[in-house]
């Protein structure tokens, strides 16, 4: 963490630049930026199981449609031509 103490007669302004010109040159900020959308792998029981229950889901539609109890809406049904 970059570290800056309040030289005599310093203006706050200037210590908060001073502050934010030490953390740029740290290289902390892009190290942050690199991770911050980064999500973890999922393991292989976690993804087997997600698409296991996407088909059972996707299955069941299919057969709420073929059976006329579902109706299915356009999907950009409030779009402005």
């Amino acid at each position: 963490m970059a570290e800056v103490k309040r030289k005599k007669g310093e203006t706050f302004e200037s210590l908060v630049r001073r502050f934010s010109k030490k953390v740029q040159q740290s290289g902390r900020l892009l190290q942050v930026r690199k991770i911050r959308f980064k999500t973890k792998q999922k393991n292989k029981t976690a993804v087997r199981s997600a698409a296991a229950r996407r088909q059972e889901i996707t299955a069941k539609r299919e057969y709420l449609k073929k059976i006329g109890k579902l109706i299915e809406e356009p999907k950009y049904q409030n779009r402005k031509k």
